[in-house]
């Protein structure tokens, strides 16, 4: 009479079988799954833990041995054993809780990227929106500095059963820089996958939670650090900052073209005219074009693209910036108005954007 067969036989019998690389049995690791018992025949799966483990087949064998010898010799299980590979984890999407993520970028330096970066997230989260920035200008992280918190040093905390990063918070803005984690006085000397490394462990273990808008401080030019942006995260848009002057314009179209381009194909969603004109405390009424007149607004209308906002240079601005209390708290100061402005035509500008064009999806940049 033929020995009865229970599922408590089976799995009793595989678990004679020991995966040699992690030392267990494989009922013990999760390995047998689907079983399936007809009278002397025995069906199941042996889901393998890693898509290519070289132990397959020598442990389909052994789970032959181990039924046969522990069970019964009559047991039918030859190539009744299927085979398969656990399917890869399902990778996290970064900021997934952050409805936009702008950019803020520059052709080139010190046309004042930083400057209108902190005051329209300011301004943002004046406006009742829940804001973040991350400070990605890497060789020259401003941001702790322009909201008096450089001496902010991140902690980890445990979300959902990962480390994250606690955000540093002021002034309505949640922010995280590579400034938290250096000296102030300390030059960071590193090679281009080193800074974008930094950026991406930021972005990926940052707590940013759920925000209506991150705005990204990029660095000035075009490099690293913007396609590694483009290609970690959905960029919504991005905002191009210039002064009036020529030589900023001709750079400021360098900065564009970039975003615009078919590689990486990020929607400009405006220009901010920085420096527009020179306005002493004493004479408010007076207009000093410093730098030109209105060559971003000509920029921005070749172009076709909107201009987000003319910033004037007020010494309140600079004030604002080095003492860490930006220009955009005060909304009765002229500087302030300007940024208010600035946040509620990028707004709609977002706006526009997303009525009329799909969600931006992480950039795959191929080459030939």
């Amino acid at each position: 009479m033929k020995k009865e067969i229970s599922r408590e036989n089976v799995l009793e019998a595989l678990k004679h079988v020991i995966h040699p690389e992690h030392e267990k049995d494989i009922v013990s690791l999760g390995m047998v799954d689907e079983l399936e018992i007809k009278d002397m025949e025995v069906k199941f799966s042996l889901v393998l833990k890693k898509q290519n483990d070289p132990f397959a087949t020598s442990l389909r064998n052994a789970c032959i041995n181990a039924l046969k010898t522990h069970v019964s010799q009559d047991i039918e299980v030859a190539g009744n054993i299927e085979v398969k590979k656990k399917p890869a984890p399902t990778p996290e999407v970064p900021l997934s809780g952050v409805k936009n993520i702008i950019a803020v970028a520059s052709g080139k330096g010190g046309v004042g990227k930083s400057t209108v970066a902190v005051n329209l997230a300011v301004a943002l989260a004046g406006e009742g929106y829940a804001v973040g920035i991350l400070d990605a200008d890497v060789y020259g992280p401003s941001v702790p500095k322009m909201f008096e918190v450089e001496g902010s040093r991140p902690a980890l905390e445990k979300v959902d059963g990962k480390d994250k990063i606690t955000l540093v918070e002021k002034y309505g803005v949640s922010m995280l820089s590579v400034g938290f984690f250096v000296e102030p006085r300390d030059a960071l000397v590193w090679r281009g996958p080193m800074a974008t490394s930094a950026l991406k462990q930021l972005i990926n273990d940052g707590n940013w939670g759920d925000l209506d808008f991150l705005i990204l401080d990029l660095p000035p030019g075009t490099g690293d650090v913007h396609l590694t942006m483009v290609q970690t995260i959905p960029v919504t848009g991005a905002i191009i900052v210039s002064t009036p002057q020529d030589v900023a314009l001709a750079d400021a179209v360098k900065g564009i073209s970039m975003f615009t381009g078919d590689k990486v194909n990020v929607p400009v969603l405006g220009l901010v005219e920085n420096m527009a004109w020179f306005t002493p405390a004493e004479l408010p009424e007076n207009k000093y074009y410093i730098f030109g007149k209105e060559g971003c607004k000509k920029l921005a209308e070749d172009e076709g693209l909107p201009l987000l906002g003319q910033i004037p240079i007020v010494q309140s601005i600079r004030e604002g910036g080095d003492s860490g209390k930006p220009a955009a708290l005060d909304k009765g100061d002229p500087a302030g108005k300007s940024f208010i402005a600035l946040a509620k035509e990028t707004v709609k500008a977002v706006n526009r954007r997303n009525a009329i064009q799909a969600p931006t999806k992480i950039v795959e940049i191929k080459t030939r």
